[in-house]
């Protein structure tokens, strides 16, 4: 029985002395990040199927709005927004945050484009955010 008792312990010892995986103590966050496509333009891409339809059919056109207006809302805006994501605020809508250089050029159809997420996320889960105009959070 003694000798039964070792051989397991000995047996054992080995498979103890194997490396664990170790939990990540820096978890990445999901980001999204702003790229460049082949035309040199600054691109942004919306994974949602309706973005599309509100783009065309519910958001003011392109012509209404200026790109220094459109980049003032938008450093605000993303700025709010990265504050939800960071404190787990409307985990179910906002599920990444935004990596936005105020300081970038990126063009008037990203800034446009990134304004009407803002106007999209409010249109279609009500999500309240500040720095949207008025008539954008009527439409």
């Amino acid at each position: 029985m003694k000798n039964i008792l070792i051989i397991l312990l000995f047996s054992c010892l080995p498979l103890s002395c194997f490396s664990q995986d170790s939990p990540k103590k820096n978890e990445e966050k999901s980001e999204m990040k702003p790229s460049k496509n082949e035309d040199g333009e600054w691109e942004l891409t919306v994974m949602d199927s309706q973005f599309d339809y509100f783009l065309n059919a519910v958001a003011k056109p392109i012509s209404q709005y200026s790109e220094s207006y459109l980049k003032t809302k938008n450093t605000f805006l993303v700025t709010e927004w990265n504050s939800y994501y960071n404190s787990g605020k409307y985990r179910n809508i906002i599920q990444s945050g935004i990596d936005y250089d105020p300081k970038e050029k990126y063009g008037i159809k990203f800034e446009y484009k990134l304004y009407q997420v803002f106007a999209y996320v409010n249109w279609r889960y009500k999500l309240k955010m500040n720095g949207l105009s008025g008539s954008d959070v009527t439409r």
